[in-house]
């Protein structure tokens, strides 16, 4: 799964983003050995790289550090011919659910030493760590996550009487049920919103396929996933939502702006795309993690974010993962989540953030993050995507064991490349 929908909008945060198909520094280089370095658009700031760059070739100056970005738009079959050894930089930054397509391949570097001897593996947050790890061997390096909150209004809250964000799913149902009267939304949530749907049946133990045998098969039909999109239906009937679109038709955002929907869930730098929509809801947006089924911990969500990985064929892959070394370690994860307004990929550097409300909001449900099912071929469930319309039906009001099944077994059809 690409993540650049999920990256670009945690990416309107930032004032400063770059361009094009490469980037030049004005701090120069004049290393004996140039470190070749895929970076995605927008993923971190010139800003940034001016301050990384600097720091790293000062400290090494043996090292000239080159930046290459890269677009989301056709980035699969180029990094695949540059794992072959065709113009192979020596890092590569690609979505965490995109490492098991490439570690297939058989031309990723084994990076499981490094991570645990040098980079505190056990403490990464596990929605970035565990699509890096293939059958035990970590291929990618996590640099930094984004997931959704709720973003919710304020004066809505307000005039409801709810005093302070719900911690749980009892109290979220009690509220979206409070704030959907007199004309109002209580939560603008669209009927194949997926990814939401996927945090639901992790909260109740299930997922979306699971592997069995070396094999993959769809679970939407298991008890647990069930009652995961039991929930999801109750959420989503205290809106207007259409039961047969996805969260962008019509974009949520704009719904929002409209200023009569209570909720919507989303990253939180989805609050400029409504504050520029309604400059009159500036100041007046909150955010809270989206509530769990106990207090104790916030509700289950998809992670989106980087791993950082090192071709077979690179040039210089011992200098590339000296690199990856730096840009994962504790001083320049909390620089590039300051900069950004990223989730780290520690919770244990996620104070650095305290003062942005919506990514603290972010860092704290980022503890409960997962990703996709780990399969090389889960590219392809996405592309014909059975779970929207799986929702769809049962919205509509079909049978829920009858459409799982359904959509479970073309899940495991396309999981098994047929």
């Amino acid at each position: 799964m690409k993540n650049r929908v999920l990256v670009g909008a945690v990416a309107l945060a930032s004032t400063v983003v770059l361009g094009g198909c490469g980037y030049v520094s004005d701090s120069g280089g004049s290393g004996s050995k140039k470190v070749t370095i895929w970076l995605m658009k927008d993923s971190a700031s010139a800003d940034f790289l001016d301050r990384f760059k600097k720091s790293y070739e000062e400290e090494n100056p043996s090292i000239e550090l080159e930046f290459k970005i890269q677009g989301w738009s056709g980035i699969g079959p180029k990094v695949t011919a540059a794992l072959k050894g065709k113009e192979t930089p020596d890092v590569i930054e690609v979505g965490n659910t995109q490492v098991a397509q490439y570690a297939e391949s058989g031309g990723l570097r084994d990076l499981t030493l490094e991570s645990m001897r040098d980079l505190g593996s056990e403490d990464w947050l596990p929605g970035l760590a565990d699509p890096g790890s293939i059958d035990g061997v970590q291929y990618g390096i996590p640099w930094y996550a984004a997931n959704r909150v709720v973003i919710y209004n304020k004066d809505l809250f307000k005039k409801a009487g709810i005093t302070s964000p719900p911690k749980t799913r009892q109290q979220w149902v009690a509220d979206s049920d409070l704030l959907n009267r007199d004309g109002k939304q209580g939560i603008f949530l669209a009927g194949q919103n997926w990814y939401v749907l996927a945090g639901f049946i992790w909260d109740e133990g299930g997922d979306l396929a699971d592997e069995k045998g070396g094999e993959w098969e769809g679970s939407l039909d298991t008890p647990a996933a069930l009652r995961g999109m039991d929930f999801y239906k109750e959420l989503q009937s205290y809106g207007n939502g259409p039961k047969d679109a996805d969260e962008e038709n019509p974009p949520q955002t704009d719904v929002f702006a409209k200023g009569d929907v209570a909720q919507i869930i989303s990253v939180p730098g989805s609050a400029k795309l409504i504050e520029d929509k309604n400059p009159e809801l500036k100041g007046k947006l909150g955010y809270f993690p989206i509530p769990g089924k106990t207090a104790k911990n916030p509700g289950s969500v998809f992670t989106g974010g980087s791993d950082l990985i090192v071709p077979d064929k690179a040039g210089e892959r011992a200098a590339g993962i000296d690199v990856i070394k730096a840009l994962a370690s504790a001083k320049w994860q909390k620089d590039l989540a300051k900069s950004m307004s990223y989730v780290p990929n520690k919770p244990s550097l996620a104070h650095v953030i305290d003062g942005q409300a919506g990514t603290a909001a972010m860092a704290a449900g980022a503890r409960r993050g997962r990703a996709t099912p780990n399969s090389p071929e889960w590219a392809a469930v996405e592309a014909t995507n059975p779970i929207k319309p799986y929702m769809t039906a049962v919205l509509l009001g079909g049978d829920p064991l009858k459409e799982a099944k359904s959509a479970s077994e073309r899940i495991t059809a396309d999981l098994a490349g047929s």
